[in-house]
């Protein structure tokens, strides 16, 4: 697939594992990389890590958990990332520039060459999620292009968000001081494309 096929992220919010199944297969999914912290639902049993480990493969597409590109970081007390006023994802900015981090971004995106690769969380709202993050790395960091998949089936363009910029090392940090600071929940500016197909928190 490569950059011209891009990456993909999704959020499970409360599909089983019909609608997840429907959903991934629509937008050509071959293979799910899961960057939850704990991959596991006490609601959703479908996509508990054990499940999924089952029923993906069986459906034809892969799957593999990254600890590594697990949400839920802490900023240090001198983050760079001031944009930020959510702290989850302040610390996330922060955690972008670890090894650990840069090793697994590596990691996915070499998968992402050979096959149509969906990054996955629990949070649907692609915005009000790390992936959002995962993504700009990809897009600024990288040179690729990211799609957000819907659970209409839509596949939605990443716009990165304002206020991140490449430092002379390469990596990403959010400190623009021209851009009004950020929430979480507030959307970027994106664009649609229609392709797939079934939405439904605030994570990494």
């Amino acid at each position: 697939m490569g950059r011209a096929g891009g990456l993909l992220t999704v959020g499970h919010g409360t599909a089983d594992r019909e609608a997840l199944t429907g959903l991934l297969r629509g937008a050509g999914v071959e293979a799910v990389v899961d960057v939850r912290s704990v991959p596991g639902s006490r609601r959703n049993p479908d996509v508990a890590r054990d499940a999924l480990m089952t029923w993906l493969p069986a459906a034809g597409i892969g799957y593999r958990w990254e600890r590594e590109l697990g949400g839920f970081r802490r900023p240090t007390p001198d983050s760079p990332d001031v944009i930020w006023r959510n702290t989850s994802f302040r610390g996330y900015a922060g955690y972008t520039r670890d090894p650990r981090f840069l090793i697994a971004m590596d990691r996915l995106l070499a998968e992402a060459e050979q096959t149509r690769t969906t990054v996955m969380c629990s949070e649907s709202v692609w915005w009000r999620c790390h992936r959002r993050i995962i993504a700009d790395v990809a897009v600024l960091s990288h040179g690729w292009t990211v799609q957000h998949l819907m659970h209409d089936g839509r596949l939605v363009g990443h716009a990165p968000t304002k206020g991140a910029r490449l430092r002379h090392d390469g990596l990403l940090v959010y400190d623009e001081q021209a851009t009004e600071p950020a929430e979480s929940g507030d959307p970027p500016e994106t664009v649609t494309s229609p392709t797939a197909r079934s939405e439904t928190g605030p994570t990494p």
